[in-house]
């Protein structure tokens, strides 16, 4: 509703906009930043909400920037940034030139051709400028008609303004248009606030307020088949006559609502004149930062232009704006414009508005493409271009795009597929899996030319090993990629080479192909030194292989990395050395591709150092992952999650785990998962003490005294191995399993791997040697950064200590007990606490992790989840506050109920009123 036709007065929505209060006020009181993501059907108010929500923040004195994404729009790379930083980038002076030209570059002030990064990087800079004089609100309303660039731009300091004064509300649909292959939203870790429709009393009171002399019939009607859609209740009663309205004729017999609100809209245009829908078509179609310039304008050539915006205006259909922009009442109404209208007038209109544009706007060619009826390799050649050209700008999807619309426009069928088979490439770069996976299936059916042929190869492996989790196209189709690309005076594609040989390297780590890993060892000496470091880490790791990581790390520049991320990620990652560097580096890197090898190996990292408070993010990157497509993301991410439930010792939830990746991974031979799921089980029997069974386990991996080649983490397992066999008894099975590391200089490998020989030596020492083979475990540099690991020596250690009558066990115990408690494992926990009595002390009760019970047997946890459950939260709503997934929310449930006797959400409330 419009309050004197300037501010918006909601109905209703109260949960909705105090919700939105909340985080204003949060950063107003010196809190973090907070982002939502408002999510509803087309109509439903969003639009509205986030008005509401600017003059709010005004009022307290915000500095409010804003874009709106349109569907016209959403192959212009950067056009959504444009609108909210040309402002602050003409007025900042806390720009490096470095980071000016960078996103002039992007916007297109200025040619060039910035890496992701750069333009992130920029874009935080401006905004942490501009909150230094006051909070910032960032307002995207549209989110699912955003240019894919902007969004990821925009996801990015969605993560990294965690620390500022800023808000970030966004606005998009459940579903995206059914015509694009992704949605602008999902690269947003954000739960999206669900806005539903309007109940009823809210509904008859926002018709009320609208249309007071609405006949009861037509009320009611309205109420009815509107079904609480806002805009619906405003729009439908304007289709009735007069006499509808007021009840004196009777009412049609269907009226189009919800998802047919395009529909309406469609039908109120059938009623304009030819020339006002040509108007409105060409003010839909404009595209650009700059179409508020009015230049569609003067595609017109109409002298009666005036006259015919001054009906559209008096119809409500747009307005023109100061700038001379065409703003439309809804985004419904744009759609509407463009789907009522033919095929030939839409190329008529195309073709009219490429013609006020320089022959050099990138816009220009897009309006020319659309334009095209016949082929046209000259028109063809010049989108392929410019779509190469966006791809170097980080707009690899909305490259793709172009290069599809090249494809269309090509007289021969060789070059169509050539420029498929570069788009389905560039599209998986960018992020947009499915689609990727769509053109290979298309491509199959086509005779690929020779010369396109390893570009062909990479696509098909890339959709196989990503989307379908499959890894014999690998071992099938790269290594004679391989020997095409590398033959001389071969046509490399840009660096196609090191992708190729990354996927080559992936599928042999996962599935352990000696094919694969011959033809790697083939192809060492045709890749760069980071390849080959990558395929050394996985091979032949030692002291000099983590050296060279950090050099090579160190000495890159920004245009490297961000080819070179994968590889430098995937290295550290064998290593076990902490990533934090590099994926702090690579955070702004465009492309879920790349985002999403940065949030494996930080799940990667928060486990080995200790912050399983982090847990639940591996679940909500794996749903994350799944949605886009990247279905073996999906996998290794709850693989990841795997890792802190054997941490814990949680066997029920390993076991759930275990059934969700196992079949997959067997299907698809991953050797690398599996093997890791039964060090897991190792692990999780260590923790209940179960030593006969994860003895079983580790041996299965690695025999005692002997040390298989292949992956640098089977090394790793030594402590584990050690620790099982010294409890059986099996203390000649224990030193020979050293000896074997010190022969294969497994403590030469990384740091962490340092820490864990010298623990398992002192676990195995004879008495004489214990103590100082103790204190060299502990003088190990870094060694405290492996919080678990070390609270694990400390446990060993004090119990050592406690069984000879030694001072000191105390100490070491209770520092154990410490990290096992804010680790949330239970089990190890509980052995330090038996050990503690034992040695005279008192154990202090738990507090806050889940092994302390009140009188209910509730865990801190399980009363948290159960409190906020009461007040009628949905388990998605209390994961999003808790950090949980909503699966895991309701497995906490299933254990609540039984225990506070009850069977239903509703009893929740009384039940813990009585404890």
């Amino acid at each position: 509703m419009a309050e004197g036709g300037r501010f918006p007065v909601l109905v209703g929505r109260q949960r909705e906009t105090e919700l939105l209060t909340a985080a204003l006020t949060q950063v107003v009181d010196g809190a973090s930043g907070v982002t939502v993501l408002l999510r509803g059907e087309a109509g439903v108010g969003k639009s509205t909400l986030l008005a509401w929500t600017e003059r709010v923040a005004r009022g307290r004195g915000f500095t409010v920037l804003r874009a709106v994404g349109t569907e016209a729009e959403t192959d212009l790379a950067f056009g959504a940034l444009h609108q909210v930083f040309r402002l602050p980038l003409k007025r900042s002076g806390a720009l490096s030139a470095h980071q000016r030209e960078a996103l002039e570059s992007a916007l297109g002030v200025r040619s060039g051709s910035p890496s992701g990064f750069a333009v992130g990087a920029a874009a935080l800079v401006l905004l942490e400028e501009a909150a230094r004089t006051a909070p910032v609100l960032l307002l995207l309303d549209d989110l699912h008609w955003i240019d894919s660039s902007s969004a990821t731009v925009f996801a990015f300091l969605h993560r990294r303004c965690a620390e500022l004064p800023v808000v970030i509300v966004g606005a998009t649909r459940p579903d995206g248009p059914a015509a694009e292959p992704w949605s602008a939203a999902e690269p947003w870790s954000a739960e999206a606030v669900d806005v539903p429709a309007l109940p009823r009393a809210d509904a008859d009171l926002l018709l009320g307020t609208c249309y007071p002399e609405l006949a009861a019939p037509a009320r009611d009607r309205v109420l009815a088949e509107a079904a609480g859609n806002p805009l619906a209740l405003v729009e439908l009663p304007r289709q009735l006559a007069t006499a509808q309205q007021r009840g004196t004729a009777p009412l049609p017999e269907r009226l189009p609502l919800g998802r047919k609100l395009e529909r309406l809209f469609a039908e109120r245009l059938g009623t304009v004149s030819p020339e006002v829908g040509r108007l409105l078509l060409l003010g839909a179609l404009a595209t650009g930062p700059d179409c508020g310039s009015g230049a569609w304008l003067r595609a017109l050539a109409d002298e009666n232009a005036r006259e015919l915006l001054a009906q559209v205006e008096a119809d409500g259909l747009a307005r023109l704006d100061p700038a001379g922009q065409l703003v439309f009442r809804h985004p419904l109404v744009r759609t509407a414009v463009v789907a009522a209208a033919s095929d030939s007038e839409r190329r008529e209109a195309h073709r009219a508005l490429s013609g006020t544009l320089e022959p050099d706007d990138p816009r220009r060619l897009v309006h020319e493409a659309s334009a095209a009826l016949l082929p046209d390799e000259d028109l063809a050649h010049r989108l392929q271009e410019a779509g190469r050209d966006l791809a170097r700008r980080g707009g690899e999807a909305e490259g793709a795009l172009l290069l599809e619309r090249a494809a269309t426009l090509s007289p021969g069928p060789g070059d169509r597929v050539r420029r498929l088979t570069q788009a389905a490439v560039m599209s998986a770069r960018g992020g947009q899996l499915r689609h990727t996976a769509a053109l290979v299936e298309e491509l199959r059916t086509s005779t690929i030319p020779q010369d396109i042929a390893p570009l062909f190869s990479y696509a098909v492996v890339y959709a196989d090993q990503s989307h379908h989790v499959d890894f014999e196209s690998s071992a099938a189709l790269l290594p004679t990629a391989l020997d095409t690309l590398t033959a001389p005076g071969a046509d490399t594609f840009g660096g196609l080479v090191e992708q190729a040989y990354f996927k080559l390297l992936l599928a042999a780590t996962y599935t352990d192909d000696p094919w694969a890993w011959r033809a790697l060892e083939r192809h060492r000496e045709k890749v760069s030194e980071t390849g080959r470091l990558c395929l050394r880490a996985w091979t032949t790791p030692g002291p000099e292989v983590a050296a060279a990581l950090r050099t090579t790390a160190e000495g890159m520049t920004e245009e490297q990395e961000a080819g070179a991320a994968w590889l430098l990620l995937w290295s550290a990652s064998a290593l076990d050395c902490p990533e934090g560097d590099l994926w702090q580096r690579f955070t702004g890197l465009h492309g879920y591709a790349t985002q999403g090898s940065v949030a494996k190996a930080r799940a990667h990292q928060d486990y080995l150092i200790g912050n399983w408070d982090r847990a639940a993010v591996c679940l909500r990157e794996a749903e994350i992952a799944d949605e886009l497509g990247y279905h073996t993301n999906g996998l290794m991410f709850r693989q990841y999650y795997a890792h802190f439930l054997a941490g814990r010792g949680d066997e029920a939830g390993l076991a759930e785990i275990d059934q969700d990746i196992r079949p997959i991974a067997t299907r698809a031979r991953m050797r690398y998962v599996l093997d890791r799921l039964t060090h897991l089980r190792g692990l999780a029997a260590l923790a209940h003490r179960r030593y006969e069974d994860a003895y079983a386990h580790f041996c299965e991996l690695t025999p005692p005294g002997r040390l298989p080649g292949g992956p640098p983490w089977r090394h790793a397992l030594v402590l584990d191995l050690v620790t099982a066999a010294v409890h059986t008894g099996r203390h000649q099975e224990a030193r020979a399993h050293l000896a074997a590391g010190q022969a294969a200089r497994s403590a030469e490998i990384s740091g962490r791997h340092a820490f864990l020989c010298a623990a398992a030596t002192a676990l195995a020492a004879d008495d004489d040697e214990a103590e100082t083979a103790f204190r060299a475990a502990y003088a190990v540099p870094g060694a405290e950064q492996w919080a678990f690991d070390l609270a694990r020596l400390r446990l060993a250690h004090g119990a050592w200590l406690r069984r000879r009558h030694r001072p000191g066990a105390r100490d070491a115990l209770r520092a154990a007990h410490h990290v096992f408690r804010r680790l949330q494992a239970t089990p190890w926990a509980g052995q330090c606490e038996e050990e503690l009595r034992a040695a005279g002390d008192t154990v202090a009760p738990l507090q806050d992790g889940p092994a302390a019970t009140g009188p209910s047997g509730l865990t801190g946890q399980e009363m948290r989840i159960a409190r906020l459950a009461a007040t009628g939260l949905t388990n998605k709503e209390i994961g999003r506050r808790l950090q949980l997934s909503p699966r895991t929310v309701g497995a906490h449930l299933y254990k609540i109920f039984p225990k506070l006797g009850i069977t239903t959400r509703a009893a929740l409330a009384h039940a813990i009123d009585d404890l």
